[in-house]
């Protein structure tokens, strides 16, 4: 974070100071909530969490380095206190945000948000110093944390913005106001708590009605392939720059094909020129998620070489999405179970079955949560999929859910031995033990609430006789 003194933060967040022997004391580390990430030079901000009340660390964070607390009541040591922690952590990131006049880059879409976010990261970096969303830190809280970790050399600075009803992307904008909005698409992940793909767009519409006017820089980057997506231009005073497969897309994929590997390879074309790209990622799903971090580099001034050379480049920075590993024994181990909605599991079960050209493929589902009334449609259809696709085997796992996900997979044909649905992860674990052959690919994947990571990481050790050498 920039440096500040602790009357300026109390000043800026209306809050009190309390046990504070020197005001001008400044905070010139990181803000963290979690007490094992203090370093000297922080402030803590103390959440009251339903099983951990980060006021009780107060003493020991202080005692690690932090300079003070941001808390709501006194704790007994250097603190300023609010009526609200999560709405002052907010005013600070605003304070932060406007003082830098970093360029803010922010980013939604119900499927591809954090692989897009750590394209656009990695390309950006190319051209000035980089800070990005780690991981899926896109809500209230996470959001001013990252934003409060730019530094005066931050040039750009590329947010995650999740929603779970109407408003919450306005709210998010409201705390970091983005020059650049990115909508990646509109699909039924959260279908249950929204209502509706309309109401989706609605929300994520939020997004490009907080951008400034073309006349001030504004960017609305919006998705040609996604009708839903492409109609929000009318919401928006900014700038609109389409991407995607479609003709009249500005930045846009030709000739996509997949190497050997399941990696895409496509042409790049961008109003500044064209050139080829071989991505590092697995899965043809990731042609869209490149064109959407293309769009943005050049609205940044980078060239089509410039870009191509640094999407072909560029990797996974956050963990369990499509990471790719195989054993000393040939079996390719993909753990994708960071978290599942019905267009990601599409996505990923055309990856494995790219990947897995001439040998065995093993599809390890579960549970997609927050879909409602969709629930039993959705896990019908991808266990169908799973079949159409020629996947070699379906293993369901979990409760009701994965009961649909099998019986989807038996009434388009699966008969008996292609699918079977087992009660939890030890019971997947120990089948495909007992039936995996050398060469065979494994996706694992279902809603992060599943925690069929664990499924992965047994799988790695199972077959971990030397060393296990990631792709």
């Amino acid at each position: 974070m920039i440096a500040l003194s602790l009357a300026e933060i109390a000043e800026v967040v209306g809050g009190q100071t309390h046990d504070i022997p020197d005001p001008s004391a400044q905070v010139t580390g990181p803000v963290v909530r979690d007490s094992r990430e203090v370093a000297p030079g922080s402030l803590f901000a103390a959440f009251v969490g339903e099983r951990v009340d980060g006021h009780d660390f107060a003493a020991q964070v202080v005692e690690a380095g932090a300079v003070a607390v941001l808390a709501s009541r006194p704790v007994g040591v250097p603190a300023i206190v609010v009526d609200d922690v999560q709405t002052a952590l907010g005013a600070l990131a605003r304070h932060v945000v406007r003082t830098l006049g970093t360029t803010l880059v922010a980013l939604t879409g119900s499927a591809g948000k954090t692989s897009t976010k750590d394209l656009i990261a990695q390309v950006l970096q190319r051209k000035g110093p980089t800070v990005w969303t780690p991981g899926s830190f896109n809500n209230e809280i996470g959001l001013p944390l990252t934003a409060l970790s730019a530094t005066e050399e931050t040039r750009f600075l590329v947010l995650e913005m999740g929603a779970r009803g109407i408003g919450h992307i306005r709210y998010l904008t409201g705390l970091t106001p983005p020059r650049i909005g990115l909508v990646l698409n509109v699909g039924t992940a959260h279908i249950g708590e929204f209502g509706g793909r309309e109401q989706i767009a609605q929300a994520k519409g939020e997004l490009v009605e907080a951008l400034p006017s073309a006349e001030d820089g504004g960017a609305a980057i919006l998705n040609a392939d996604d009708p839903l997506v492409r109609a929000m231009a009318s919401r928006t005073k900014a700038k609109v720059l389409l991407f995607g497969e479609a003709d009249e897309a500005d930045v846009r994929a030709e000739n996509v094909r997949m190497t050997d590997s399941g990696r895409p390879s496509f042409t790049l074309h961008t109003p500044s020129g064209c050139s080829d790209v071989t991505m590092r990622l697995y899965g043809e799903h990731h042609v869209s998620n490149a064109l959407a971090a293309a769009a943005v580099a050049h609205e940044l001034g980078m060239s089509a070489e410039e870009i191509a050379t640094a999407l072909s480049e560029a990797g996974s920075l956050s963990r369990w999405r499509m990471e790719v590993t195989e054993r000393p024994d040939g079996v390719t181990v993909v753990n994708d179970a960071y978290n599942a909605n019905p267009e990601s599991m599409r996505a990923a079960l055309r990856a494995l079955v790219a990947m897995g050209k001439g040998r065995r493929t093993w599809a390890v589902l579960g549970k997609m949560a927050e879909l409602g009334d969709e629930a039993l449609a959705e896990h019908d259809a991808v266990g169908r999929l799973a079949v159409r696709l020629n996947v070699s085997k379906l293993v369901a796992v979990g409760g009701r859910e994965a009961a649909w996900l099998q019986l989807g997979a038996y009434n388009e044909g699966s008969w008996g031995e292609e699918s079977v649905h087992v009660s939890d992860a030890q019971a997947a674990v120990d089948l495909l033990r007992s039936e995996l052959r050398p060469g065979d690919v494994v996706l694992v994947k279902a809603s992060r609430s599943v925690g069929l990571e664990s499924v992965a990481e047994a799988l790695l050790a199972t077959g971990a006789e030397g060393e296990v050498a990631a792709r």
